[in-house]
C-alpha cells in the first residue's frame, strides 16, 4: 500500500546538506497498524508527515497505493488527503470555533457530501464513540480525553484508508491513553483501517503489529 525507495530528506547548511532522513527503504502492507520509534530528533514526525502527503522527500520515491507521489498533481494530493487519508495529532487540532458535531462535520464538507449523508455519517461516529451528549459543546469545554476522541472520529468520519497518528496519546494520562490505543487497534481489526503511528511509547507499539525503529535518520525495521 505505502513503499519507500531509497527515500532521503535532507537540508541545506552552509555548503553541505543537513540529513533528517537517509536512504528509507520501507513498505507498509494495507491492513497493517506500525509504530514508528526512536530518539528525539531521529526523523520520525518527518517521516509520518512524508507518508501523510504533508511534506515531500529529498530524494529517493514514494508509492501511494501503487502511484508515485511525485507526479501528485496539487489537486490530485488534495483528493487523497480527502478521501483515503486522517491525520490525528498529539494537539488535537480542533477548530475552537466550531462545536464538536462541526468539527467532525468539517471533512464531509470539504469533500462535498451531501447533507443526509453528512448527518447519517458523524451520527453514526458520535454514537460509535459515546459522545453524543458532547456534540454541542466547544473543544474548550471537553476533557484531553474527549479532545483526541473528537480529533479521531474526525479522521475517521471520511472513511480513510489508512490513520497517521503522530504521538496520539502524548498530552493524555495513562488511563485515557489506554483507552484511545484500544480504539485505535479496534479500528484496525474490526475496520481494517491501516494505522501508522509515532510513539515514543514501548507500550503503545505493543498494540501494533510491527516496529521501525529510528536512529539518525537511518529505519532499523
Amino acid at each position: 500500500m505505502l513503499a519507500l525507495k531509497n527515500l532521503s530528506k535532507s537540508f541545506p547548511v552552509g555548503f553541505g546538506r543537513s540529513y533528517v532522513l537517509r536512504n528509507i527503504n520501507l513498505t507498509i502492507e494495507a491492513g497493517e497498524f506500525v509504530s514508528i520509534m526512536g530518539p528525539s530528533g531521529s526523523g520520525k514526525s518527518t517521516l509520518l508527515h512524508i507518508l501523510g502527503l504533508l511534506e515531500e522527500p529529498t530524494e529517493g520515491q514514494y508509492l501511494f497505493m501503487n502511484e508515485p507521489v511525485e507526479q501528485f498533481s496539487e489537486k490530485k494530493r488534495t483528493e487523497y488527503h480527502r478521501n483515503h487519508i486522517g491525520f490525528v495529532f498529539q494537539a488535537y487540532h480542533l477548530i475552537d470555533e466550531l462545536t464538536v458535531y462541526e468539527n467532525i462535520e468539517t471533512p464531509l464538507l470539504y469533500k462535498g457530501t451531501p447533507s443526509s449523508e453528512r448527518k447519517s455519517r458523524v451520527a453514526d461516529v458520535l454514537d460509535r464513540f459515546n459522545i453524543v451528549a458532547k456534540k454541542d459543546l466547544f473543544p474548550s469545554q471537553l476533557s484531553g480525553g474527549q479532545q483526541q476522541l473528537v480529533g479521531i472520529a474526525r479522521a475517521l468520519v471520511a472513511e480513510p484508508k489508512v490513520i497517521f497518528a503522530d504521538e496520539p496519546t502524548g498530552n493524555l494520562h495513562s488511563e485515557q491513553a489506554e483507552q484511545i490505543m484500544k480504539l485505535f487497534k479496534e479500528l484496525n481489526q474490526k475496520d481494517k483501517v491501516t494505522v501508522v503511528q509515532v510513539t515514543h511509547s514501548e507500550h503503545n507499539a505493543t498494540f501494533g503489529n510491527r516496529v521501525i525503529r529510528l536512529k539518525d535518520g537511518w529505519a532499523e525495521a
